[in-house]
């Protein structure tokens, strides 16, 4: 995937944003935060995770289904992949 090669250093960051708030979320469990403060962390961790999932598939989309080399039978097949990553991502 070469667009995650380009990428590579603003994803990860992302993914290390994660990794922080996850890790602030399960602290804030093991100390019996209040409530509301873990349903925003809650909150805030899927926001990130679903940024990260949205710079990913934009990225994807513009490679692979914009690739003017590719046949058509290639792209109606990625195209089929991206389609089955997106419903199983909704779930």
């Amino acid at each position: 995937m070469a667009h995650t090669q380009k990428n590579q250093k603003s994803l990860l960051t992302r993914v290390r944003r994660i990794k922080g708030q996850a890790a602030s979320l399960e602290t804030a469990l093991e100390s019996g935060e209040e409530c509301l403060k873990v349903l925003q962390q809650v909150a805030a961790v899927r926001g990130a995770v679903n940024g990260l999932m949205s710079e990913l598939l934009e990225g994807h989309i513009r490679e692979h289904l914009m690739n003017g080399h590719a046949t058509a039978q290639e792209r109606s097949d990625d195209l089929e992949d991206i389609v089955a990553v997106i419903r199983s991502y909704l779930k």
